[in-house]
C-alpha cells in the first residue's frame, strides 16, 4: 500500500501493521509496529486482529480516526475495510455490465480516494432488510417488524410505531431491536423510500435508493481500484448519518397539504419535515392548500434531522445544495391552544373572498377618496375586510405587517407592497422572510412621495439612479432575519422609537394577553401618476395604539 505522489509530505499516508490492540476508555488503541497509536472505533476495532495492515493520515493520530483502510491478513474476502465520511450518494445507474450501483463521493479524504461504489444489493441488505442477521429471503418485512399491513397510511404506521415501541419499552428489549424499529418506520414512512422497498418486494434485484441521500461516517467491505481513486464496496458494515438536534416554529402557510400527510418546507432554514395525521391531528385535505396563505398559526417542531441533498439546476449546471430532513421517529409537534379556532377563521375568510370576489376586483379598479365601508355596502361586500388581505399572499408572515400597520397613522398598498407612514419615517415592507424593509425619512407630503416612488424600482433606490434615493430620502434597509426579535430592534431604531416589551415577547413568539389585531375600515385613495392606471394605490387610515402612546409619556393626536 503506497501513498499518494501528489499528497504533501506533511498529510502522506502511512501504512504500518498492527501489532496489539487494547482498550482505550470510549475508543480502542491499535498498538502499531513502529511503536505508534492509532485510535479507532470500538465498532471498528471488533473487525480488527493483530496483523492486520492499515493506510491512515499522521493527522489521525491523537484523536479517533475518521478515515483508514484496512488489509486484512489471511482471511477471506472481501479483505479491504474502508471508512470515510461521504457526501451525497447518487441515484442507481448501471454499469458496462448492466448491473446496478450507487457512488458515494468521499468528503477530505486524505488517502486519495475520491469515492465509493456501493453495489445495490449491499444497499438492500443493510437499510432494507428488517433482520440483518438473515438472508433477505427469510427475513421479515419491513411490514411485519411493525406487524401492519403494506396498505397502511402514514397515520397507520404512526400508531403501529408507537403501539410496538410502547411494547419494546416494556419488555427492557435492546437497543439494536429499538433501532431496527425505528429504522422501519422512518424508512416506511417516506413516501419515495417506501416505494422503492415496495418494488424490493416484488424484485430483490429492483435497484435500491440510499436513504436521505448519504451524508455521514461509512464503513464498508470491498477492494480499492488500481488507481487508488474507487473503492468497490461489496458490503456495507455500518452507517452513522450526520444528525442534528433543532427546534423551531413553523408557520402552517407554507405546509402543503397532501391525501394523506402533509409536508413543511423551508427555503430558507433548508428543512424538510413529513407530518402524518397522527403529529398533525388536523383532520386535513388537499382543498386546505386553497386557503393555506391565510392561517397566521404557527406549530411548534422539534426532531433529530440528518443531512441530505438536493440538487438543483441551475445557471446551466446542476448544483448541490445541502438540506436537514426530520427524522419521524423523533419528530415533536406542538400546535396553538386556539388552532381549531384559526383554522376556521382562515377556511371563513377564503369562503368569502370567493363570495364577493367580483366586488373585490372591482374596489381594486375603484380606489377612491371614500371610506371603504361604504365602498364595500355600494358593492354589497361587509366593511369588515382586512383590506391588507386583498393584496395577501401565501409566503407573507402576518408579524412584519402586524408591527408596521399598529406604528402606521396611515397605509398605502401599492403592487404587493405596503406603505406605512409612521411617526417619523414613512416604511415599504413586504411581509416575507427573504425580503427586506426600506425605510425613507419623513416627507412633507406622503401623496406626493406615494407618487414619486410609484414611478422607480428598489434597485434604482439602492443605487440611487438619477438621485431618486436622495429625492425619497432613502435611509437604509433592514433586512428580514429568521429571528424576528432581530429585525424588530433594527426597525425600531430605523424610525428612531423605543422597543416595546410586548413587542419583543411577541417576536419571541410567547402569548401577550390583550394583543388582537382589529379588521381594518379605511379611507381609500389613488395618487395620479404614471402607474396609477396599472398599479393600484390604497390609503388605510390606522389608529395609534393608545399603550403604545401612553408608554412613551405622550398625548394623542
Amino acid at each position: 500500500m503506497t501513498g499518494a505522489a501528489a499528497t504533501p509530505a506533511a498529510s502522506v499516508p502511512r501504512c504500518q501493521r498492527i501489532a496489539a490492540l487494547r482498550p482505550d476508555g470510549s475508543a480502542t488503541a491499535c498498538l502499531l509496529a513502529d511503536g505508534a497509536t492509532l485510535l479507532v472505533s470500538h465498532h471498528l476495532a471488533g473487525l480488527l486482529q493483530p496483523g492486520d495492515g492499515v493506510e491512515f493520515s499522521p493527522c489521525s493520530t491523537g484523536s479517533v480516526a475518521t478515515e483508514l483502510r484496512v488489509v486484512r491478513s489471511g482471511r477471506g474476502r472481501p479483505k479491504e475495510v474502508y471508512l470515510a465520511a461521504i457526501g451525497y450518494v447518487t441515484q442507481p445507474k448501471q454499469d458496462k455490465r448492466q448491473e446496478s450501483y450507487l457512488r458515494a463521493e468521499v468528503t477530505g479524504s486524505t488517502l486519495g480516494i475520491r469515492s465509493i461504489d456501493l453495489a445495490t444489493t449491499a444497499v438492500r441488505d443493510y437499510f432494507y432488510r428488517a433482520d440483518r442477521t438473515r438472508d433477505w429471503p427469510d427475513s421479515p418485512t419491513l411490514y411485519e417488524a411493525l406487524r401492519v399491513d403494506r396498505t397502511a397510511s402514514p397515520g397507520d404506521l404512526r400508531l403501529a410505531y408507537k403501539v410496538r415501541r410502547l411494547e419494546l419499552d416494556v419488555g427492557q428489549a435492546s437497543r439494536p431491536a429499538l433501532r431496527d424499529l425505528d429504522r422501519a418506520f422512518n424508512l416506511l414512512v417516506q413516501p419515495d423510500i417506501r416505494s422503492c422497498y415496495d418494488a424490493l418486494l416484488t424484485d430483490p434485484e429492483a435497484p435500491a435508493l440510499f436513504p436521505y441521500s448519504g451524508f455521514g461516517a461509512f464503513l464498508t467491505a470491498g477492494e480499492l481500484s488500481r488507481d487508488r481513486a474507487t473503492f468497490f464496496a461489496q458490503r456495507i458494515l455500518s452507517f452513522l448519518p450526520d444528525r442534528r438536534q433543532r427546534r423551531f416554529r413553523a408557520p402552517l402557510r407554507r405546509v402543503e397539504f397532501l391525501h394523506d400527510h402533509a409536508v413543511y418546507r423551508d427555503n430558507l432554514r433548508k428543512v424538510e419535515v413529513l407530518l402524518d395525521p397522527i403529529v398533525l391531528p388536523l383532520a386535513p385535505d388537499p382543498t386546505w392548500n386553497q386557503w393555506r396563505h391565510l392561517l397566521g398559526a404557527k406549530i411548534g417542531i422539534e426532531a433529530t434531522f440528518v443531512t441530505s441533498g438536493k440538487y438543483r439546476f441551475r445557471s446551466g449546471a446542476w448544483q448541490l445544495t445541502s438540506w436537514s430532513t426530520a427524522l419521524p421517529s423523533s419528530l415533536r409537534v406542538t400546535l396553538p391552544a386556539d388552532i381549531q379556532n384559526q383554522v376556521q377563521a382562515a377556511r371563513t375568510a377564503h369562503r368569502r373572498f370567493g363570495q364577493y370576489s367580483t366586488a373585490l376586483e372591482r374596489i381594486r379598479a375603484r380606489l377612491e377618496r371614500r371610506a371603504l365601508d361604504r365602498l364595500c355596502a355600494e358593492l354589497g361586500v361587509p366593511g369588515d375586510f382586512d383590506v391588507a388581505q386583498i393584496s395577501w399572499r401565501p409566503d407573507y408572515d402576518s408579524f412584519f405587517y402586524s408591527q408596521l400597520r399598529k406604528r402606521a397613522a396611515k397605509m398605502y398598498l401599492y403592487r404587493d407592497e405596503y406603505i406605512f407612514d409612521v411617526e417619523r419615517a414613512i416604511v415599504v415592507e413586504v411581509p416575507e422572510v427573504g425580503h427586506a424593509t426600506y425605510v425613507f425619512a419623513k416627507p412633507n407630503e406622503i401623496d406626493h412621495f406615494v407618487r414619486v416612488y410609484a414611478t422607480t424600482t428598489k434597485d434604482d433606490i439602492r443605487k440611487n439612479r438619477d438621485g431618486i434615493a436622495e429625492r425619497l430620502r432613502f435611509l437604509g434597509r433592514v433586512m428580514h432575519a429568521t429571528n424576528p426579535r432581530t429585525w424588530l430592534r433594527e426597525l425600531t431604531e430605523r424610525i428612531g422609537e423605543p422597543v416595546d416589551h410586548t413587542d419583543v415577547v411577541l417576536a419571541a413568539g410567547l402569548p401577550s394577553a390583550g394583543r388582537e389585531t382589529a379588521p381594518l375600515r379605511c379611507p381609500l385613495t389613488q395618487p395620479s401618476g404614471p402607474r396609477s392606471s396599472c398599479h393600484a394605490v390604497a390609503t388605510v387610515a390606522t389608529p395609534p395604539d393608545p399603550r403604545r402612546w401612553a408608554a412613551r409619556g405622550c398625548r394623542q393626536r
